[in-house]
């Protein structure tokens, strides 16, 4: 199982790599608070994430609630299709603002 992490990357988003489970994101939870404040909006590339099981899915449902609580705007991209399909089984694709990068 690859660890979870969160960066800045060079094109100002956070970037999420690794697996998303039970085991890795209660980890990840400070950091990207501690990423996400002063920022007015977040982008959260999803490209390097190799797994992930509904933990992950929390992880961004609680990510945007926090934002919106705060007044940040949030945009996810390039989430894979396991997570996408995690999303639309439990009735929440419609609520992420989802975007694909070219």
């Amino acid at each position: 199982m690859a660890e979870a992490t969160i960066t800045e990357a060079d094109n100002g988003r956070l970037a999420i790599t690794g697996d998303l489970s039970f085991a890795t994101v209660p980890r990840l939870w400070n950091r990207w608070r501690s990423l996400a404040d002063g920022r007015q909006a977040l982008d959260i590339d999803l490209r390097a994430v190799q797994r992930s099981d509904s933990a992950g899915l929390a992880l961004l449902i609680d990510g945007l609630r926090r934002a919106h609580q705060t007044g940040q705007s949030v945009r996810f991209f390039n989430i894979p299709e396991q997570m996408l399909a995690i999303a639309r089984v439990s009735g929440l694709e419609e609520m992420l603002p989802l975007h694909q990068d070219s």
